[in-house]
């Protein structure tokens, strides 16, 4: 594989080929997967990734569980509140080559009016020219976050203890980029 520290340029989120994924524990005994369907991204970077940047922003009303209630409950008050905060927002703050197949991502997630610092370690899934000649790059990435501490605090407790829905939620990124 490629060393990381070599490449440079510009690259764009391709969203068909892309996933931003979030998993939440419910009842205490299953999981519940969901992902957003409207995101848009960029990274760029200068050789040895001097100055590198990702920025992603995300659309909350994208939202989809498969479950139409339940997505329309997430953009309510009691959670995502989409009226007021239509976009999540993710902007770099350092960009770090661990080893030659994960880069560490950190900078600042807003969810609502909260802006926290979280870290992500993506695995470089590799570089290739698709049939229309375009270089991609693809990196996986996971990280979870406490949903209360962007104000996302909708819970009910349950007869038999715990709570209905988990406060730590697992972010998922499977990405494929298209160097401009």
């Amino acid at each position: 594989m490629s060393n990381l520290n070599n490449y440079e340029g510009t690259f764009v989120i391709d969203p068909t080929h892309s996933e931003i994924g979030f998993t939440a524990r419910h009842a205490m005994v299953t999981k519940v997967r969901g992902s957003f369907t409207e995101f848009s991204g960029t990274a760029s970077s200068e050789e040895n990734l001097n100055n590198a940047q990702v920025n992603v922003e995300i659309d909350v009303n994208s939202a989809d569980t498969r479950n139409a209630d339940r997505d329309g409950h997430l953009k309510t008050g009691d959670f995502f509140e989409v009226e007021k905060f239509p976009k999540i927002t993710f902007t770099s703050t350092e960009v770090t080559a661990k080893d030659d197949e994960t880069l560490v991502v950190t900078g600042d997630l807003t969810i609502k009016d909260v802006t926290k610092s979280v870290t992500i370690d993506f695995e470089f899934n590799g570089e290739a020219v698709d049939p229309f000649g375009n270089t991609r790059v693809g990196f996986e990435g996971q990280t979870t976050i406490n949903r209360k501490d962007f104000g996302l605090n909708f819970n009910a407790g349950l007869e038999t203890g715990g709570v209905l829905v988990s406060e730590k939620i697992a972010l998922n990124f499977d990405i494929s980029a298209i160097k401009q």
